[in-house]
């Protein structure tokens, strides 16, 4: 897909009033140059951490988002109505098919579809917000080595609106940018996010294969 296609699936989703997202901006452009006194070794294991806090929160969205799916198609089965999809059709690749007993979805959402539905749209937010943001942290690394050099740590404290201070260690720097990442999630703050992601299009990052591929592996 195109990244002009992947920025419209992204802007038509918002204007249907969902709150997800899809998962590609294209970045072109020039990038901050790495200081000579700022060595990858004294930077690489933020990516590693990053990440990694990222990835524990999209398992738990996925399970959330199945069980919320698996509940909207039962309680609309018994409606006889047909069970809405997920406007976000990579997330809909995800498996989604947990099969809900009536005993469970009754107990799980005893306001029935009206609150199932309430779930469904809250899960499925959530879920795209975190894949954004693990999209957003792999694009970070520009020449997927799997590190952050002390260029492409700065260019991402600097489209966070965080302060970046180059002496500080790895798990402080880190911890600032799981906290980032934690309170915009907390606060569904998509736009933020799409702003820092439209700042790294600015400075030349773009959407890599690699990057499409590890975002594959971790939907599934």
């Amino acid at each position: 897909m195109s990244p002009q296609s992947l920025f419209s699936a992204k802007a038509a989703v918002h204007r249907n009033g969902v709150n997800a997202c899809g998962f590609a901006l294209l970045f072109i452009g020039s990038s901050l140059v790495t200081p000579a006194s700022e060595s990858i070794s004294s930077t690489g294991d933020v990516f590693r951490q990053f990440t990694r806090h990222i990835q524990q929160q999209i398992e738990h969205d996925k399970q959330a988002f199945s069980r919320a799916s698996g509940c909207t198609k039962w309680f609309y089965k018994q409606e006889k109505k047909p069970a809405p999809s997920s406007p976000v059709q990579r997330i809909g690749r995800m498996p989604a098919n947990l099969t809900q007993t009536e005993d469970e979805c009754r107990r799980q959402y005893p306001g029935g579809i009206d609150a199932v539905r309430e779930d469904f749209a809250k899960t499925q937010t959530f879920l795209s917000l975190s894949l954004t943001f693990y999209e957003f942290a792999l694009v970070g690394d520009r020449d997927d080595d799997g590190l952050y050099s002390g260029g492409e740590l700065q260019d991402m404290f600097h489209v966070l609106t965080l302060s970046y201070d180059a002496a500080h260690s790895p798990t402080v720097q880190a911890e600032a940018l799981t906290n980032r990442f934690d309170t915009w999630y907390r606060a569904r703050n998509l736009e933020s996010l799409m702003n820092s992601m439209g700042r790294l299009y600015e400075r030349g990052y773009r959407v890599t294969s690699a990057d499409r591929a590890e975002l594959d592996r971790v939907m599934k």
